[in-house]
């Protein structure tokens, strides 16, 4: 008896045997399309496995999140609502807002969409010849504040008319959701979007193995011509976005100033950390976190790594005697492809 249901076993076996290696070799031969350009001020590489070429879809997508996020685009939703006491807004502008506020709250203000006119009255924006004093950065600092906005249905509302709203800090990450979405919703399952080095990926990449991302080594390269590398990580079906002073920056009088404003103090951040690397389920919430902790420092960065689990964070930073160490959260361990 058992081996003649043994015998009607085999045949169904061998079916589904062959069937998965027909699958196998289909997909395989599907090839990568890999579309490049420029967008947000930076440029965007997306590489997914299709017979189909989607750049002008993807292009469309994220001239939308430009058309709602861009402080450069004097036409988008954000620029508006900077000239205006607040306007109406559509549902990215929403979706993006609601997870800047989410994380304004969990970092206690540390990301703070609303830091743009110290952004600029420090040089990092809009260009500004001359450093800020000190009465001006404390004049600034009165309509700064995260909850200094709100959202009402589909309309945001200013406490100031003066409160200026800057999503760069979230918007590349936004973006390269936004493409992901869109490879999702095509089928496509082998894909890797990367807009400014914010980054998310899912399946196999072009050589058929995990996809491999390097974080680069930290030093003062304000023209981005080193890539030396500090570690690969592996972050198949993962976001990842990093944030660092090492890149942007300026020398007066002789003293360094980074562009990673505190919202707190009005001034340029002098935490010890050089680099913040942040895996998470989504590139928003890895963009925003990744500038927090910047702001944060490491300290600050661990008590929110360890509320939130579902962020892994790999920090460079200089230790007592102004030598490079690094910090990673312990889930992040087996992430770690390659190390110096």
């Amino acid at each position: 008896m058992r081996n003649k249901k043994l015998m009607w076993q085999l045949p169904f076996l061998t079916l589904l045997i062959i069937g998965t290696i027909l699958i196998i070799r289909q997909q395989r031969s599907i090839p990568y399309q890999t579309d490049k350009g420029g967008i947000f001020g930076t440029f965007y590489t997306v590489t997914y496995q299709s017979e189909e070429n989607l750049q002008k879809e993807i292009v469309a997508e994220l001239m939308k999140v430009d058309s709602a996020l861009s402080m450069f685009n004097e036409q988008s939703i954000i620029s508006h609502i900077n000239r205006e006491n607040g306007g109406e807004v559509n549902e990215m502008f929403m979706e993006v807002f609601r997870k800047a506020m989410e994380i304004s709250k969990e970092t206690d203000g540390a990301f703070d969409i609303t830091v743009a006119p110290l952004v600029n009255a420090w040089g990092f924006g809009f260009k500004n010849d001359e450093m800020p004093t000190r009465h001006q950065v404390d004049s600034i600092r009165r309509f700064i504040g995260w909850k200094k906005v709100i959202l009402e249905g589909n309309t945001i509302k200013k406490s100031d008319r003066r409160v200026m709203l800057d999503c760069s800090a979230i918007a590349k990450g936004y973006g390269v959701d936004i493409v992901a979405r869109l490879l999702k919703s095509k089928g496509i399952a082998n894909y890797m979007v990367e807009i400014g080095g914010e980054i998310i990926t899912s399946g196999i990449s072009p050589r058929r193995i995990p996809w491999k991302i390097g974080v680069i080594k930290p030093t003062d390269d304000t023209l981005s011509i080193s890539n030396e590398r500090q570690a690969v990580l592996n972050v198949t079906d993962k976001a990842m976005a990093t944030s660092g002073n090492y890149r942007r920056f300026y020398y007066k009088g002789g003293k360094r100033y980074a562009h990673t404003i505190d919202p707190k103090t009005g001034y340029p951040v002098q935490h010890n950390i050089l680099s913040a690397t942040v895996l998470a389920n989504d590139c928003t919430t890895a963009d925003a976190y990744a500038t927090s902790f910047m702001v944060m420092g490491l300290e600050g960065a661990k008590e929110i790594l360890n509320h939130h689990p579902e962020l892994m964070a790999y920090l460079i930073y200089t230790d007592k005697d102004n030598k490079f160490a690094v910090w990673y959260s312990p889930s992040m361990k087996d992430k770690i492809e390659e190390t110096p």
